[in-house]
């Protein structure tokens, strides 16, 4: 297991400016999945906390949802695309194998003076992703970047499949990051990951182990494989030490603390860690049940929720956290 720990002394704090969400029209219901799979919209929402989730049509590609999410933060923020210095996307469901999504996402919005690359960091994407722009801004090479999670996850569901099914849907998050000096912004990242235990969470065609074009040993390796029950013990375990860690570090209390968005991936997650940290529920914000678990997108698109709806206000101290395939798992500390 290795820990990367990001400095936090520097002159100059990424600062969100703007964020931005997209989710596909089409919306399928657990009723509609129960028409599909041997299931029903007690069961699933008893175990999950997820109503509906939004599924992505033929046309909708992952560029489509990360580029639409785009164009709503950077409305927020006030800034042109073509003033933008970097674009990062967070996806394990790329537009291709290459070019990279965010390619296509510079394309789509006319960034033509950004740099562009993917992370594939599973679920935990997104606030790796926030890590890694976090150095950019922080050491003054860039002045802001554009950090998108977006997923198709629809594309590698296995639909016949009611313990992994049930969870997945579609969607894109984005928020703005530029570089300030004023001390707030993202103050803190930590990351980890555990190679060891790949299998718990994993997706095995089409790369260089099962590649393109030979016949697999098992066709369901063209969709994502979930162990469950250790993904639920190991996912509230990491989120209990990641939280803790960014207290610790940053030398603040659960008291300190506005809102913990945590990524989507089941409520009773979510739920059994707000007991551990004893936080009562309504700081740590859950919108599952709309949009299932979006992987990488899911902590933006909360965020962008969360932060409309006006539960966040300057001053306050918010923590992103994640946990997914890899294993990986972080944190972000940000005070607004």
């Amino acid at each position: 297991m290795n820990k990367e720990v990001f400095g936090t002394k520097s002159q100059y704090r990424a600062v969100i400016t703007g964020s931005g969400s997209f989710a596909p029209p089409k919306i399928l219901s657990n009723n509609e999945l129960a028409t599909m799979v041997e299931t029903s919209d007690e069961w699933i929402e008893t175990r999950t906390g997820i109503k509906q989730r939004h599924i992505a049509s033929n046309d909708e590609t992952t560029a489509h949802l990360a580029s639409e999410a785009a164009k709503e933060a950077l409305a927020m923020a006030n800034l042109k695309a073509k003033d933008l210095d970097l674009i990062v996307v967070a996806t394990i469901t790329p537009e291709m194998v290459f070019p990279a999504t965010a390619s296509f996402v510079q394309a789509n919005i006319g960034a033509k003076n950004a740099w562009t690359f993917d992370l594939a960091a599973a679920c935990s994407g997104f606030v790796y992703a926030l890590s890694v722009v976090q150095q950019f801004l922080e050491s003054g090479r860039h002045k802001n970047a554009l950090v998108i999670g977006a997923e198709t996850l629809s594309r590698i569901t296995n639909w016949k499949d009611r313990t992994s099914c049930i969870l997945f849907g579609d969607g894109a998050g984005a928020v703005v990051l530029e570089r300030q000096n004023d001390g707030k912004g993202l103050v803190y990242s930590a990351m980890y990951s555990d190679g060891e235990k790949w299998e718990t969470l994993n997706c095995q065609a089409y790369g260089s182990v099962n590649p393109a074009g030979e016949e697999l040993d098992d066709p369901n390796k063209i969709y994502m494989e979930i162990k469950g029950r250790e993904v639920y013990q190991q996912a509230v375990r990491r989120i209990v030490e990641m939280v803790d860690d960014c207290l610790e570090h940053c030398g603040i209390t659960m008291d300190d603390v506005a809102m913990i968005i945590s990524h989507q991936m089941n409520a009773r997650i979510i739920e059994s860690a707000a007991k551990r940290l004893n936080i009562s529920e309504d700081r740590m914000f859950i919108n599952i049940a709309e949009y299932g678990n979006t992987s990488a997108a899911s902590v933006p698109i909360a965020f962008n929720e969360c932060y409309r709806a006006g539960k966040i206000k300057e001053g306050d101290i918010v923590i992103f956290v994640a946990f997914g395939a890899g294993l990986t798992w972080g944190a972000n500390v940000i005070q607004f």
